[in-house]
């Protein structure tokens, strides 16, 4: 079996992605998933905590019950450690975002960051790096944060 990536192009809103095992399609819920898991890999693992509240984050955004949550998850855990380059193809269909869907991205990335109650330099690292990526302009980043503190929730202080 070979998941490296032969051909990739965008149709209909969606990241088509041919391997020699076949035809895969990557959309926007799993964009948003696969961002998050990325931020939150920033300082080396996912607490259970920060799995939770992707899940929760995700159920939330789109309307999906907790298993589908779970597993799309799971899926961009999976997926994104098995086509290291996925990440990059990914970005192609975060252009495609309008800027109100970028800031609530950028909004529950920060949340995920802030759910082990530390701000680890790893995780903001990986967020700006997705952030710039996906092309998430930074009057964007500052609008999700100053959001961020309207509710009440903060990104602690480095340990």
């Amino acid at each position: 079996m070979s998941d490296d990536i032969m051909k990739s192009w965008l149709e209909g809103g969606k990241l088509i992605v041919e391997t020699a095992d076949g035809t895969e399609e990557y959309d926007s819920q799993f964009l948003v998933a696969a961002l998050l898991v990325f931020i939150a890999r920033g300082d080396g693992e996912i607490t259970p905590g920060e799995s939770a509240r992707m899940i929760e984050l995700i159920e939330e955004r789109f309307s999906l019950q907790g298993a589908k949550s779970l597993e799309l998850i799971t899926r961009a855990m999976n997926e994104t450690v098995d086509k290291p380059e996925l990440g990059l193809l990914l970005t192609n269909l975060a252009s495609m975002l309008s800027d109100p869907e970028k800031e609530d991205i950028a909004l529950m990335a920060l949340k995920v960051i802030a759910t082990d109650g530390h701000r680890d330099f790893a995780e903001m690292e990986q967020f700006n790096q997705a952030m710039e990526a996906a092309g998430v302009a930074p009057k964007i980043v500052h609008r999700a944060l100053k959001a961020l503190g309207s509710l009440n929730v903060t990104l602690p202080k480095s340990a």
